[in-house]
């Protein structure tokens, strides 16, 4: 699995030929002119996950792509978007996509909770093998050890999220590898202290690998 990070909650996955872009919003950059995708994940509506300035070119540099989001982006977006529930499953290439979750984390309690899918990659005989939680801190139903999630892109800071609840996510998640995301709020002091954190909390087997941004790097 190849992945390259364009900052915030911005990836490409590559595995098995596809090419799957996650979230491209305005916290991001380096993904503008990306063509040759097979697929377009959008976990939620909110503007860091869905720039809808940079969209409508992305889409339309991509005239093949699939396009897939939560339900009530899709309702937003229209066609050519497919609404994934929870528990929808689908192809990309030779690639499995699995719709989880399905609602975004809590910022607070008088704000009204919208809807985030969160999309698992892999193959028939592992679905789990990457997961891209979006806003939520979706851990799954894990009923036998071949369903851990290999590779998490794992949020590191957010307005929903404390330190500590991040910490207790990555230790009930027990990734083989974490890569954070969703840390383009944070200043480079905060990224220290915080990776600092995790890197020392989180799960002993679990590798916390920062991405180099707009550098591909093969996970496997």
């Amino acid at each position: 699995m190849r992945l390259t990070h364009f900052d915030h909650s911005c990836l490409l996955v590559e595995r098995d030929g596809a090419r799957i872009l996650f979230d491209p919003g305005d916290f991001s950059h380096g993904f503008d002119g990306i063509t040759g995708l097979d697929a377009i994940l959008i976990t939620h509506q909110h503007p860091d996950h869905a720039d809808p300035d940079r969209l409508p070119a992305l889409v339309e540099g991509n005239p093949d792509a699939a396009l897939y989001t939560d339900p009530q982006t899709a309702a937003l977006l229209g066609d050519p978007w497919t609404a994934v529930f929870p528990g929808d499953e689908f192809r990309i290439g030779k690639v499995r996509a699995t719709g989880a979750g399905g609602v975004h984390a809590v910022i607070h309690p008088d704000m009204p909770l919208i809807d985030n899918t969160a999309f698992f990659l892999g193959t028939a005989d592992n679905p789990y093998e990457f997961l891209h939680p979006g806003d939520s801190l979706f851990v799954p139903a894990k009923a036998v050890p071949e369903q851990s999630v290999d590779v998490l892109a794992f949020p590191a800071a957010a307005p929903f999220l404390r330190i500590g609840d991040a910490i207790d996510y990555l230790r009930a998640m027990k990734p083989r590898v974490a890569v954070p995301i969703h840390q383009g709020m944070l200043n480079d002091h905060g990224r220290k202290l915080h990776y600092s954190r995790y890197t020392a909390l989180g799960p002993s087997d679990t590798e916390f690998r920062v991405l180099p941004l707009e550098s591909s790097t093969e996970v496997s």
